[in-house]
């Protein structure tokens, strides 16, 4: 058994419960985890369908992406870049949740920012806009860090929500948070 047992366990299960909920369908998104006094990140796999995956296939890397455990030869997320830029900006950040809900990322899309105009917004503060870059490319992972910086949830134009936390469970009530908030938004200008 990996001692990474228990943080991959929790890491699986935010994953699978983001895409019970809806904030990620058809193998889109993924998750991490940053374990900083070793180095390390764990990370779903690429490809994969969550409801299918055990702890056996999270990947653990270091920080230039090297694979450090993978018991089920998992290739790591194709977005690794991202997960770690946003690790390599951030020392207050232990956890990583990329979303493609879908209110989030339609404001993404129009490259508009979510406003406060619920108490719940509170809870994820600020929302910043990535441009964008190619998905796995190292360019989104460049373009990623400044709005990092400033904000614990980044839409990421024309692709998806990026939220952070100091655990994974922080990072992914964020991404629920985000994504009511967006639907409410956008149900609002309607009426």
């Amino acid at each position: 058994m990996s001692k990474y047992f228990d943080l991959k366990k929790r890491l699986l299960y935010a994953a699978q419960h983001a895409e019970k909920e809806g904030l990620c369908r058809h193998k889109s998104g993924n998750f991490s985890v940053c374990i900083r006094d070793e180095s390390k990140i764990l990370i779903t796999p690429s490809g994969l369908y969550r409801a299918a995956l055990t702890t056996d296939d999270i990947v653990v890397i270091d920080f230039s992406g090297k694979i450090i455990e993978n018991i089920n030869n998992r290739k790591a997320s194709r977005e690794l870049m991202l997960h770690i830029a946003i690790y390599e900006e951030r020392s207050d950040v232990d956890a990583v949740v990329h979303t493609h809900s879908t209110y989030a990322t339609a404001f993404a899309v129009c490259g508009k920012k979510i406003s406060h105009i619920v108490a719940e917004a509170a809870f994820y503060g600020d929302v910043e806009i990535a441009e964008y870059g190619e998905p796995g490319s190292i360019e989104l992972a460049e373009n990623i860090r400044i709005p990092i910086k400033r904000a614990d949830v980044c839409l990421l134009k024309n692709h998806g929500v990026i939220s952070v936390a100091d655990t994974i469970e922080n990072a992914l009530l964020k991404a629920f948070y985000v994504e009511d908030v967006a639907k409410i938004e956008a149900i609002s200008k309607m009426l």
